[in-house]
């Protein structure tokens, strides 16, 4: 990856409905090499998608909630079970397995906190093998960016 990939990531990461051309403008290159790098990179699986930002607080769901998860068990079938139900939860909107005092930290959405109680105790609390769940409520989102920033988007891990 040279400069000109960084280039084509970084611009892509921000403006997703750039047109080719325009971009093909700002990144120094005729419009057919740039269209040659960009299904490069998508078929390199560098670019993974092309996704719409929506606003989850005018959507209705304002109410954001960490939860550490602790299995009772962490076997393969125990954890494939875990992962395979916590995917099909629309209101986790992320779920990562952790090394550490727990297994497992959810990031959930919902309307209200009443609405987070019943995610928590029907879903979240039943998915299989959990033990126990610990929760952080969110009172303000202080950063949250939407993808990598440009300082991390390089040729190589040395920089």
């Amino acid at each position: 990856m040279d400069r000109i990939d960084q280039n084509i990531l970084k611009t892509l990461q921000a403006k997703g409905r750039i047109s080719v051309t325009e971009l093909s403008e700002l990144v120094g290159l005729s419009k057919t090499p740039c269209s040659e790098r960009i299904r490069r990179l998508e078929k390199d699986g560098l670019i993974k998608g092309y996704h719409a930002e929506l606003d989850a607080v005018q959507l209705g769901y304002p109410h954001v909630a960490f939860v550490q998860v602790k299995l009772e068990r962490t076997t393969t079938d125990v954890l494939d079970r875990f992962n395979a139900a916590a995917r099909r939860l629309p209101e986790i909107e992320s779920c990562h397995m952790i090394a550490g005092d727990f297994d497992y930290l959810l990031k959930v959405r919902t309307r209200d906190m009443a609405h987070y109680r019943k995610v928590l105790g029907d879903h979240i609390g039943a998915l299989p093998g959990v033990a126990s769940t610990h929760s952080y409520a969110v009172m303000e989102t202080v950063v949250e960016k939407r993808g990598l920033d440009p300082v991390l988007i390089r040729k190589d891990a040395n920089g």
